[in-house]
């Protein structure tokens, strides 16, 4: 009798060696994945259940790279999340926005100029409240329904001199802001 096959790509997310199809296939065309020890490069093929199937680098525990970054800072500047209220401005796919509630955040406001692009696993988590379509530069309370604790912020284009002015208008008393800044853009 024939081994079953599954496809790749499910295959990984079904042993838990990242946390969606999406992952998947970027670990896949990124030739991090080895099956019986040869690289495979395509996510849809076949490969049986019995497989030893393996990723050549550990991937990271966060919807986006960008979670490491701000883990990274984090840690080294000794800020606590555990039960504060975040806002994450630039926040795209929610790499920034998963590591605050990995590590505790009681909510996050995942607040981003674009539509459609926070990862669904985040997208819907009842702790986060998605603001899509809002441009930082002119932040409002109304925008941010109520203070936070702990702002991050990763955006791309545009100079942080035109959005840390507005950040203080939402913050509670104490807050910390943690800022991604990007040389080309300042």
């Amino acid at each position: 009798m024939a081994v079953p096959k599954t496809r790749l790509d499910l295959l990984l997310v079904e042993r838990g060696l990242v946390t969606s199809r999406e992952r998947a296939r970027a670990v896949i065309l990124a030739g991090q994945v080895r099956v019986e020890g040869q690289v495979v490069s395509k996510a849809g093929t076949a490969i049986p259940d019995t497989a030893l199937v393996e990723l050549t680098t550990p991937d990271h525990p966060y919807v986006g790279r960008g979670g490491l970054k701000l883990a990274h800072a984090l840690d080294t500047f000794g800020i606590s999340v555990d039960g504060r209220r975040g806002l994450d401005i630039g926040a795209s796919t929610g790499g920034f926005t998963d590591v605050l509630l990995q590590r505790g955040a009681r909510d996050v406001i995942a607040l981003d100029v674009g539509h459609n692009q926070l990862d669904w696993k985040l997208r819907s988590d009842p702790r986060v409240v998605v603001r899509e379509g809002v441009n930082a530069r002119t932040l409002t309370p109304s925008d941010v329904p109520h203070a936070v604790d702990i702002v991050t912020i990763d955006v791309a284009f545009i100079s942080l001199g035109h959005i840390l002015p507005e950040v203080p208008k939402v913050l509670a008393p104490g807050a910390d802001v943690v800022a991604l800044v990007k040389p080309q853009f300042e």
